[in-house]
Parts: structure tokens; C-alpha cells; sequence
């Protein structure tokens, strides 16, 4: 009787992996502790409703459950404010969570890289080998040197039985440089971003958490600053992010771009960008004495011309400014296509959908090329 040797795959339906009941609900949980900007409370009130309607629970693990692990295992601890008022408050681990969950929302398709930097055009020092190989020049680093191409050539040129390896025998193998890059993040706070029935505000700051997530871990070299910006512009630390709110502000574009260019000054990077995510046209303006140019309706000519010139006065230094257009208003489309012509930078006229996709493609073709200063 002849044995069956036939090889082959078997295909069985896919089965998603196994979840513990605690780790299901801290999915939904760091979902929607983003939306509430960090409200623990009001997240575990949506937690409750969405459990009555979907039943993700039952007798044997019930939200105060999951509460209570979330206590466990440090996710949440209590804590007393400065006016003697007691809650519940999210931990660092949470905040680190949140990002790690909008990397993998909106980045999850990229296939990792073994250096985690990135790669320029240009060859140059560095550890990105390239497969190409060239002569030996005077101030090469031995370490570059090819052993094996080296000792093949020195059989080659002298014979076996007489071995001789001279200067001329060696040859070193290309490397690409690994180029830094220092992003700016620009994020629009004012009243716009959630007026017309639509929260443009969460969408931003998951971008920006993935973001952030994204260059801490894969090109811990780069470095990011967040602005956002209102009547004014500030900087705000990754840690803020989860918590951050629109204000009841009008939009000083121009502020965001003079603190985004005062900081990538003093960057020793060649390699500068500004992302700039908006929505509303510049209405705002602060002026020497310290009062504040306001002009809701219309583009203001004034207040345009000042942003034309912060455009300008980037790509003078080499900046250029990717903005992220989240309306599809025809003159406010006019308004940043005119301002992208005169940074010579990049525009996308997008909703909120894809809205991460494009800021990490943007983000890693920018970082192929070698701005020279």
C-alpha cells in the first residue's frame, strides 16, 4: 500500500484572536476617552450606555469589573484637584496606550523597517548598505572596508600561492546617509473645528498621536514639536494631546507659523517641514500693541497678505509647508492654493477620511529628500 506524500496548504475560516473581556472593553474605553478629551467619567457613562445597547458584558464581567482592573493595572488612579475636588484620573499608561491604538489605526499597514531611520538619496556615512561597491579613497573608515570583495581582489591582482594585499586592492562598500528630519505639527483649535455637525478636532489629534507614537519609536532621531493655535499659539507636550479641546477662538495662522519657525531654527537638522491640519480660514491676527485683529466674515485682505509673507519667509528658509485643507469651500480653496504657491510647498483639500494615511505618506517622502541649507 503506498503512502500519501502529497503537500499542500489547508485553508480553514479566519478566527479573530482571542480577547479577554477586559481587553475588548479597554479598546472601546481608549477609543472613547479620546473623544472625551480625557474625561474618565463621561467615557465610562458611554461605556455603560453602549453596553445596554450592544451587551458586552455579562454576569461574569461587568463595567465595574473592568473599572476596577483598570485601577489594577495602573491605567487609572484618583486623584484630589487644586480645589479639593476628588475624580478619576487616566495615567501615563493610558496616554501611551491612546497612541500606541491611533499608530496602529491609522498606520497599521506599514511594513516595519530593521533600522527604524530614514533613508535619503544621497550616498554618504551611514549603515544603510546598498550592494555597491567602489575603490578605496584616502579618509575612508576602515570599518567600511569590504573584508571579503577586499581579499577577492587581492587573488585576483597578486595569485594565490604569492598573497599580497596592498591599498589598491581594497574597495568599500556605498552606505546611504541617514537624514534627520524636524517636523512642526500645526493643529487648528478654534470654534470651527466642531461647528456644522461634525468633530474635526478628534480626527487631528489621533493624527497627531500617531504621529508623535510613529517618530518616538521608529525614527527616534527626528524630532516633533505640536502647536496648536487659536487667537494665539502654543506648544504642547505629547502627553497633552488626549486632553486637548477646542476653544472658543477665531484662527491666528499666522501666530502658529512664526512660533513653528522660531522653533525649527533652532534645529541643527537640514531637514525641516511644517504640517499645518485647518479648517477655517485666518481670522485673527495680534497686533504690536497687543490687541487682537478680528475678522470673522470673509478672507480679510490684511490678514492674508501677513500669511502670503510667513509662507514666503519659510521657504526662504528652506521650510516647506504641507497644509492639510479640511473644508471645501471653492475661496478658501483659492485662498491656500495661493498660499502654497508662495511657500512652493503642498496642499491637500481633504475630509476627515484618509486624513492620517496622507499625513504619514507626505511625511516619509519628505524625509527622502535632502534639503541642502
Amino acid at each position: 500500500m503506498k503512502k500519501n506524500n502529497k503537500k499542500g496548504f489547508v485553508f480553514t475560516p479566519f478566527q479573530s484572536e482571542n480577547q479577554s473581556p477586559f481587553e475588548k472593553l479597554f479598546e472601546i474605553f481608549k477609543e472613547l476617552i479620546t473623544y472625551t478629551s480625557g474625561d474618565f467619567d463621561e467615557a465610562i457613562d458611554w461605556l455603560r450606555s453602549l453596553d445596554k445597547e450592544y451587551k458586552l458584558t455579562d454576569e461574569h464581567y461587568t463595567i465595574d469589573d473592568f473599572v476596577e482592573d483598570l485601577k489594577k493595572k495602573g491605567y487609572i488612579k484618583e486623584e484630589i484637584d487644586p480645589n479639593g475636588i476628588g475624580g478619576t484620573k487616566i495615567t501615563p499608561k493610558t496616554e501611551r496606550a491612546i497612541r500606541q491604538q491611533a499608530l496602529k489605526h491609522i498606520f497599521g499597514k506599514i511594513k516595519k523597517s530593521g533600522s527604524g531611520n530614514h533613508k535619503s538619496k544621497s550616498p554618504g556615512l551611514g549603515d544603510e548598505h546598498t550592494g555597491d561597491f567602489r575603490e578605496y579613497q584616502f579618509g575612508d573608515n576602515l570599518d567600511k572596508v569590504s573584508i571579503t570583495e577586499s581579499l577577492k581582489n587581492a587573488q585576483i591582482n597578486h595569485g594565490v600561492q604569492d598573497f599580497t594585499l596592498s591599498e589598491n586592492d581594497l574597495v568599500v562598500e556605498e552606505t546611504m546617509h541617514k537624514s534627520q528630519m524636524s517636523t512642526v505639527l500645526m493643529i487648528d483649535i478654534s470654534h470651527s473645528m466642531i461647528l456644522y455637525g461634525e468633530d474635526r478636532i478628534t480626527p487631528a489629534k489621533k493624527v497627531a498621536m500617531a504621529l508623535a507614537e510613529l517618530i518616538t519609536t521608529r525614527y527616534p532621531k527626528d524630532t516633533l514639536d505640536i502647536i496648536v493655535f487659536g487667537n494665539d499659539a502654543w506648544t504642547i507636550d505629547i502627553k497633552e494631546l488626549p486632553y486637548l479641546q477646542v476653544g472658543p477662538y477665531h484662527t491666528n495662522t499666522v501666530a502658529g507659523l512664526q512660533l513653528a519657525m522660531d522653533l525649527l531654527r533652532r534645529k541643527r537638522n537640514t531637514n525641516k517641514q511644517i504640517f499645518m491640519i485647518t479648517d477655517g480660514k485666518p481670522s485673527c491676527l495680534r497686533l504690536p500693541d497687543g490687541q487682537y485683529y478680528k475678522i470673522s466674515n470673509g478672507l480679510d485682505k490684511y490678514i492674508v497678505n501677513k500669511c502670503y509673507a510667513m509662507a514666503q519667509q519659510a521657504r526662504k528658509l528652506h521650510i516647506p509647508i504641507t497644509t492639510f485643507m479640511i473644508a471645501q469651500d471653492p475661496y478658501l480653496m483659492q485662498f491656500v492654493s495661493a498660499f502654497t504657491n508662495a511657500n512652493q510647498g503642498k496642499a491637500f483639500y481633504t475630509g476627515l477620511k484618509g486624513l492620517g494615511e496622507m499625513i504619514f505618506e507626505d511625511y516619509e517622502n519628505n524625509r527622502k529628500k535632502r534639503i541642502r541649507g
